[in-house]
């Protein structure tokens, strides 16, 4: 049997990466061990799903009922709503927060001051480490009927705005704040990539005559492409995370139709009613879905940009 001369080189070729990469999965050693140790081993909760869990008698003593659980979950009257919420809010999420974070660092990357340029990302940034529980207090505060909006939309002669009594009103709200909130985490990892580029490149774009705009379309946004694909691959991956915190401090039963999402709908069954192996069967789902996505955007990253994490 004749060997292939390909295999000795893809061979030569995995030994030459394993030892270029070798330090960043050294890196990765860590955060691996702990994911393990918080993610997978309680993973093992998953066996509720398939049973009827009753907390006093454990896994071990609860009966096991294979599928009913999921049947009778794609049997509820509102489920394929709140998928659809679910789905609806985190694709305009991703869309307008990645969005908006690509215009401003293509705007901040054209700030000439240092001093400017720093504290502008600075500013754009904070809202970042801010969580949920004290901004959902504050826009709570300034879109409520006597808020800062409705008073200056009264101000200006116009009538009070219910933002948060209005569905269609109270989704783009979520948008809105969900942009002003992520925009600088994105929008850094941007200008990282923008930093990197050659400034030749816009030299000689400037001698053949390019404008500013010509430029950017040209030069700045195909070379940080891989890494808006890289954005988008990694938040198409937890399309059906909507952002449990941000609507489980917003919404109200005025706006659940379309508001209500997994995340809040399992939180609620499983700890305000006690459905504890209908919430893991709910949960459950949404996992499996979310790792085909999260496999899906990768193999789509890789195919047509090309991109690889190592």
């Amino acid at each position: 049997m004749i060997r292939s001369a390909a295999a000795p080189r893809r061979s030569l070729l995995a030994r030459s990466k394993i030892r270029e990469t070798w330090p960043m999965h050294l890196m990765m050693l860590g955060p691996v061990i702990m994911i393990f140790i918080f993610a997978y081993v309680p993973m093992v909760g998953i066996v509720i799903a398939f049973q009827d869990y009753i907390p006093t008698k454990g896994f071990f003593g609860s009966e096991w009922i294979n599928f009913e659980n999921f049947e009778y979950m794609f049997m509820l009257p509102d489920i394929w709503q709140i998928i659809g919420n679910t789905l609806i809010i985190s694709v305009l999420k991703i869309v307008t927060t990645i969005g908006a974070s690509i215009i401003f660092a293509l705007l901040i990357s054209e700030v000439k001051s240092k001093t400017l340029n720093k504290v502008s990302q600075s500013v754009i940034l904070f809202p970042w480490f801010i969580s949920w529980v004290i901004l959902g207090n504050i826009f709570k505060d300034a879109f409520g009927l006597n808020g800062m909006v409705n008073q200056l939309i009264k101000s200006l002669g116009g009538n009070e705005v219910f933002f948060f009594g209005e569905n269609g009103l109270f989704r783009g709200l979520l948008i809105g704040t969900n942009i002003w909130k992520d925009l600088g985490y994105n929008m850094v990892i941007l200008l990282t990539a923008i930093s990197g580029i050659d400034p030749t490149l816009y030299e000689a774009a400037t001698i053949d005559g390019a404008n500013k705009f010509q430029q950017k379309l040209k030069i700045t946004l195909p070379s940080i492409m891989p890494m808006i694909v890289l954005l988008f691959t990694l938040a198409l991956g937890g399309i059906l995370n909507a952002g449990f915190e941000q609507v489980l401090v917003l919404y109200n039963n005025a706006v659940l139709d379309s508001s209500e999402i997994l995340d809040t709908y399992i939180f609620k069954i499983s700890y305000y009613e006690s459905q504890h192996s209908l919430g893991t069967a709910v949960g459950l789902f949404k996992s499996v879905v979310g790792t085909i996505c999260l496999c899906t955007s990768y193999f789509l990253a890789n195919k047509l940009a090309g991109y690889r994490i190592f």
